[in-house]
């Protein structure tokens, strides 16, 4: 065999710390998919999604993040990859999410994390620390309610009916948030620069969204959102008792949370940084290097530090 003949040896890649991978465990009968990414021995980093989402939305903070933490973004039960059980014998509540999300960190060996909360991740994250404030090492909290200030018009339609009777008539104005047009709003709506968001965003999440009972859980859980109200005053307590390490970063032109909502942090968590973003709900998407490098730079001054 000439030299020209010869074959070059097949190239096998290797994983690199840095790289996301994907995978699915089962906690409580039910396939939980996630995103994780950075080296195990790492300080741990939990990255909890929002509504109408999954761990696609920190498809690039994951990565971004990864060369200095340990990072896991799950998908909640009937969002993104993971198992949808049906809502005509499954209940979707908050409680129920943050119960099963708390099983999949225990799972995952993440006994004690910085915690990134955005829109629902705020009411499944601040569940599981209210159980067990001792996994709780620093909050990073984007655009995630618990103040009554926070609410933009675009609640009326659930504060002011759903929530006081809920029926066909009361849901259908609410299921006009589940359609394309709708969730596209909801990306573009405050960006700075909508040419950075890929429309991956809601072509995913409205795929997601056709799936067997996809309309009827997010329903449900909009109904269910009532009750994260009624514990705005227990987290209050949690963050004012707790006072964790915090950097807040906060969309301004968001159009489910008002600015006011971000500022109403500072009565429980004086000592909290604040960032005040020209972006919207997922202001990740084009304030993506702004919000990695200050997360890096907080925790290396005021958490890694500490410990």
């Amino acid at each position: 065999m000439s030299a020209a003949e010869t074959k070059s040896p097949v190239h096998t890649p290797a994983v690199t710390a840095k790289q996301v991978t994907f995978g699915t465990i089962k906690v409580d009968d039910l396939n939980i998919a996630y995103r994780e990414a950075g080296d195990p021995n790492a300080p741990k980093l939990v990255l909890l999604h929002g509504f109408p989402s999954s761990s696609h939305q920190y498809r690039n903070l994951i990565q971004a993040l990864s060369g200095r933490f340990h990072v896991i973004a799950p998908d909640y039960q009937g969002f993104g990859n993971s198992d949808v059980p049906d809502p005509a014998t499954y209940a979707y509540t908050f409680d129920g999410i943050s119960e099963t999300m708390e099983k999949f960190l225990a799972a995952k060996g993440f006994d004690h994390f910085g915690l990134f909360v955005q829109d629902y991740g705020g009411p499944v994250g601040f569940r599981i620390v209210g159980r067990h404030p001792e996994l709780l090492d620093w909050l990073i909290i984007q655009n995630s309610n618990a103040y009554e200030e926070g609410f933009t018009p675009a609640w009326d339609g659930f504060r002011g009916a759903l929530w006081k009777n809920r029926s066909p008539e009361t849901e259908k104005p609410l299921a006009a948030f589940l359609t394309r047009d709708a969730i596209k709003s909801i990306y573009l709506h405050g960006a700075t620069h909508p040419e950075l968001i890929s429309p991956d965003n809601w072509e995913s999440d409205y795929g997601f969204m056709q799936r067997p009972g996809a309309v009827r859980l997010n329903l449900d859980l909009f109904y269910d959102y009532r009750k994260n109200v009624e514990l705005y005053p227990v987290w209050q307590k949690f963050l004012r008792e707790r006072h964790p390490k915090t950097i807040i970063f906060w969309g301004q032109d968001d159009v489910f949370f008002t600015p006011q909502g971000g500022e109403a942090f500072k009565k429980d968590l004086p000592n909290a940084e604040i960032h005040r973003l020209a972006g919207g709900h997922f202001a990740v998407e084009d304030n993506l290097d702004y919000i990695a490098s200050n997360m890096i730079r907080f925790y290396n001054a005021n958490v890694a530090k500490k410990r």
